[in-house]
């Protein structure tokens, strides 16, 4: 599947839906919680950490050693942060705004 078709399915735009309506950072946590695993909430948070990391022009060693991703994870990550769907830089930017980066 496409990163395009993903989006043409019912479920799925459900669930971009939902995410979207959630306004409260208690209520995305426990949503978050219930649909994924505690190993897939650090892995996503460590991802998005990265991703912010690179766009500061951080090296991948550093990344890598502060994530504790992998170089291949890394790696895929730059790659979409240059070349994805824009969706890391719009995160990165709701970081910087509301000074949620650490």
């Amino acid at each position: 599947m496409n990163i395009k078709s993903v989006w043409n399915s019912k479920n799925t735009k459900q669930l971009s839906d939902v995410l979207c309506k959630i306004k409260d950072v208690k209520t995305m946590q426990n949503f978050l919680r219930d649909v994924m695993t505690e190993k897939e909430i650090i892995e996503i948070s460590s991802r998005l950490k990265a991703a912010y990391m690179l766009n500061r022009q951080i090296s991948y060693s550093e990344v890598i050693k502060e994530t504790n991703l992998s170089s291949r994870t890394v790696a895929r990550i730059n790659n979409w942060l240059k070349n994805g769907c824009k969706g890391y830089i719009e995160a990165i930017k709701i970081l910087n705004n509301h000074r949620l980066a650490s």
